[in-house]
């Protein structure tokens, strides 16, 4: 998994926002979750791209975007403003893939601020409470002690919680391209703030809407997910009408890395059956 750089930026109320674009075909934009960014989503990217315009960027906080301690980077947030980036974009009606929280975000971008899509995917995605961990509540309790760790300390908090998202294990050179953002002094702060501003009120909000979700949604899940256990899958495929599931087996909450090849498979399937 090779470190890669988004060679575009813009500007919402205050914050900048790195994102790219290439392949040709119809627009397809991806979205990651926390606390990883658009290099999750790069390897992935490449293949779709051979039929596809793809659209990556990193929400504020995260990956090579703005970090600034006054910024909230909460679901609210991305969700204003991932509606806001589809109108920048002059985008109407893109597929969208979203992993992770990039779930609510896309989820609430639609529902709340009229963001229109052809299709939705949506892999291991939050949705649905309870989400969150023992972990995400203590840094909520006490987040300016972590974000003051000793960097060593915090290398090793973090590489600790990045590898159980995994279960086929992280090799070295994957792990440091998803830790590298949060390895400063203004990631570290970074990374524990946006821990801190993840809360359950967010999908809360919406949750009872999904059961009126209007546009065609594809459900993909990693069987061995121990962040977001497979049993939400089934929770959302019930949910959401008319909705489809796929479960990619022996893969972990990191379902692009562990099943790579079966992801991309996948996704591209759903993609040309959707834009046809």
């Amino acid at each position: 998994m090779a470190p890669t750089t988004l060679s575009r930026t813009l500007h919402w109320h205050g914050r900048t926002i790195a994102w790219d674009r290439f392949g040709d075909g119809p627009p397809l934009v991806l979205l990651h979750g926390t606390p990883w960014s658009s290099r999750l989503w790069r390897p992935i990217a490449r293949a779709l791209s051979r039929d596809f315009t793809v659209y990556l960027w990193d929400m504020p906080g995260y990956g090579e975007s703005s970090k600034d301690a006054e910024h909230a980077v909460d679901l609210g947030v991305q969700g204003a403003l991932f509606a806001d980036l589809l109108q920048e974009w002059n985008l109407t009606r893109p597929l969208v893939v979203a992993h992770d929280f990039g779930g609510a975000v896309a989820l609430r971008a639609h529902l709340l601020h009229s963001a229109n899509y052809a299709a939705l995917c949506l892999v291991d995605v939050v949705a649905l409470s309870p989400w969150g961990s023992p972990f995400f509540t203590l840094v909520q309790q006490h987040p300016e002690v972590f974000s003051q760790l000793p960097p060593a300390i915090h290398r090793g908090v973090i590489d600790a919680y990045v590898r159980g998202a995994s279960h086929h294990g992280l090799r070295e050179d994957s792990l440091d391209v998803l830790t590298a953002p949060w390895l400063s002094e203004t990631g570290q702060a970074a990374f524990y703030r946006q821990i801190a501003q993840a809360e359950e009120r967010f999908t809360d909000e919406i949750e009872t809407q999904l059961s009126t979700f209007d546009l065609p949604v594809h459900i993909v899940w990693g069987t061995e997910d121990t962040w977001i256990p497979v049993d939400r899958a089934d929770r959302l495929h019930q949910t959401i009408p008319g909705s489809t599931l796929t479960r990619i087996e022996g893969a972990g909450h990191l379902v692009q890395l562990d099943a790579e090849a079966a992801l991309a498979s996948e996704l591209t399937q759903w993609a040309n059956g959707a834009a046809s």
